[in-house]
């Protein structure tokens, strides 16, 4: 796969990751569980990872650093939720 920017909307057990290339064409976009999270980031060569900053996600950045991924953590207030993207 060749994602080149990643969103991820953590949650407490599922987590949803939707992956774009460099053209902006939707590369992956699937659920995935907290223990699957780490082992599937791994595999992907280094990209650009987007957050909403919670509770959890600074230990989600550093884990997604230490495998090479740059990652941006947005307020909440810049984050629009999937259910209203998908509307559109």
């Amino acid at each position: 796969m060749n994602i080149r920017t990643l969103g991820i909307d953590l949650a407490k057990n599922v987590f949803r990751v939707h992956g774009v290339d460099s053209r902006g064409k939707t590369v992956v976009q699937r659920e995935l569980r907290r223990r699957q999270l780490l082992s599937f980031i791994a595999r992907l060569q280094p990209c650009l990872v987007g957050m909403e900053a919670c509770g959890g996600a600074h230990y989600w950045a550093r884990e997604m650093v230490k495998l090479g991924h740059e990652v941006r953590l947005m307020s909440p207030r810049f984050v629009r939720p999937l259910c209203e993207v998908q509307q559109e």
